[in-house]
């Protein structure tokens, strides 16, 4: 199966129930009895679990918890703990899981690959499979309960903020994934993230590092109503779990899939491994296999290497309408957007603004919007205003994208040399696209000529090389919302000698 576009239509990261009269009326009623009683039954079960869990490891050195549980903690404990965890989901309405295929032995597939991720519901999927260990955010350490179960668990755990805590993820994963049965059975959902259901995204390569058969799960709710996801937007996880809690039972159909074993190139590949074991799950599941991903806060499209926001989610789309809606008309935007192209080129000042300065620059009045469009490019209170304008501009439809490449092209080439290095093109494709960008080495690849990238090279490339033409066709496209109405003004942009920018208005 061939991986589907990057396209809105197969957003995988909205979900909303959408309920009948008749159905809404008939969650109310049940949902008044059902939800306070199942999730008292689910609580009382947490509880016994934080009570007993500790007990496996009580006494034990840092040390020895270091190691496997083995020998009579591990049998005593381990089925007390997975029958109270099944007592958990029966109680929230889980009253049968209907299990298709065989699940394989540790030394057949050291790590379990389960796909599509919908929810915290999934968690389900660690009774039939026995309490495999998994991964976990280090945040969830501190929660109550979860804590404790995360620690008899075993489980790796790795903080997204920490480069380091992701190396020793990274080693720890390869240690218990290659010790031939020295460590417990993995569980792994290499989306990262729930969406939909509708499509696979492209699966991080963290279970598939260490190069070892691994087998897929495929996770199926065959119900009339579609309770259980919980995504990016729509649906919220405490809708999930009334509209779940409030039905007379809830399905679930754990498919285990045959082991699939790693070619040569596989193995020396974890991305390439990663992709055709997402592509034949989702050949399996009848549905596309896509290069979604959830970066930071925001949902984007992988394309030749590039991390596109996807269209409706990007924030100089979502800067432009926070502009409009504030009340700017065509010529303030174009207005500002000149002003901090100025800004930019003169070198004069730092390229580098507060939320209030980007404000002032945008004629913003209101301090909540222009925190809001700064918190949209960037985690601390500054902002790059390359960023800003240029990503802005290029959807603005006041501006060509030659012009615009030119401009930026300049503001980033800061020492003049006429060419940019990997970092350099890496800074501009981020401001062109207002997001950032990690991996530029095919772009690079394609437009360096003598080890430089030109100007004129990434300008043919970008708009001759099948994939990054559709950059700027579909991603870089003139386009902006003006009172419901699409407005695309490129025809009339014009670019002079001096790298800067105008907009000849028609006459």
């Amino acid at each position: 199966m061939e991986k589907d576009d990057c396209h809105p239509a197969t957003h995988p990261f909205i979900h909303e129930l959408k309920l009948t009269r008749a159905q809404r009326i008939r969650s109310l009623v049940l949902g008044v009895v059902l939800v306070p009683l199942r999730v008292l039954l689910a609580a009382v079960f947490f509880l016994l679990m934080w009570l007993i869990a500790p007990l496996r490891t009580a006494g034990l050195s840092a040390e020895e918890r270091a190691r496997p549980i083995k020998g009579w903690r591990r049998w005593f404990f381990h089925p007390i703990i997975c029958q109270l965890s099944r007592a958990v989901f029966f109680s929230l309405g889980f009253l049968w899981v209907r299990v298709k295929g065989r699940r394989a032995g540790l030394k057949e597939a050291p790590v379990l690959v389960v796909a599509p991720h919908s929810s915290f519901l999934d968690m389900l999927i660690l009774c039939p499979t026995q309490l495999p260990t998994v991964v976990s955010r280090s945040e969830n350490a501190s929660l109550p309960v979860i804590g404790a179960l995360l620690d008899f668990n075993q489980s790796v755990l790795v903080s997204r903020k920490d480069p380091e805590s992701r190396k020793k993820a990274v080693s720890q994963l390869n240690e218990r994934l290659t010790s031939n049965g020295y460590w417990p059975q993995m569980l792994m959902f290499p989306e990262g993230t729930t969406t939909n259901g509708k499509v696979l995204i492209k699966f991080k390569p963290g279970a598939f590092l260490a190069g070892v058969p691994v087998q897929p799960v495929l996770l199926h709710y065959p119900n009339k109503l579609d309770t259980v996801r919980w995504t990016y937007r729509g649906t919220t996880w405490t809708e999930a779990l009334w509209n779940t809690t409030s039905q007379l039972y809830t399905n679930m159909t754990v498919e285990f899939l045959p082991v699939y074993n790693p070619s040569p190139e596989e193995k020396e590949d974890p991305s390439l491994y990663a992709d055709n074991v997402q592509k034949l799950m989702a050949a399996a599941l009848g549905i596309p296999a896509t290069d979604f991903v959830m970066e930071g806060r925001f949902p984007v499209c992988k394309l030749g290497g590039l991390s596109l926001p996807v269209e409706l989610e990007s924030p100089p789309r979502e800067t432009l309408s926070l502009l409009y809606k504030h009340g700017l008309k065509e010529p303030e935007v174009e207005a500002a957007l000149k002003e901090m192209i100025d800004r930019c080129q003169s070198r004069s000042q730092e390229s580098t603004v507060s939320a209030e300065e980007l404000g002032s620059i945008l004629g913003v009045t209101d301090g909540e919007t222009a925190a809001t469009i700064c918190s949209l490019f960037s985690k601390d209170e500054s902002v790059d205003l390359r960023q800003v304008c240029l990503s802005v501009a290029a959807i603005s439809g006041f501006f060509s994208f030659k012009s615009l490449l030119h401009t930026g092209f300049n503001l980033f080439d800061s020492e003049g040399k006429g060419s940019l290095n990997a970092q350099t093109l890496s800074g501009l494709m981020g401001a062109l696209l207002g997001f950032p960008q990690h991996n530029i080495s095919q772009l690079y690849t394609e437009a360096a000529s003598e080890g430089q990238v030109t100007e004129e090279n990434l300008l043919r490339v970008l708009t001759t090389h099948q994939t990054y033409q559709r950059v700027v066709n579909e991603y870089l496209r003139p386009e902006a919302l003006l009172d419901g109405k699409t407005i695309n003004n490129n025809a009339n942009a014009v670019h002079n000698g001096n790298g800067s920018l105008h907009y000849k208005k028609s006459e």
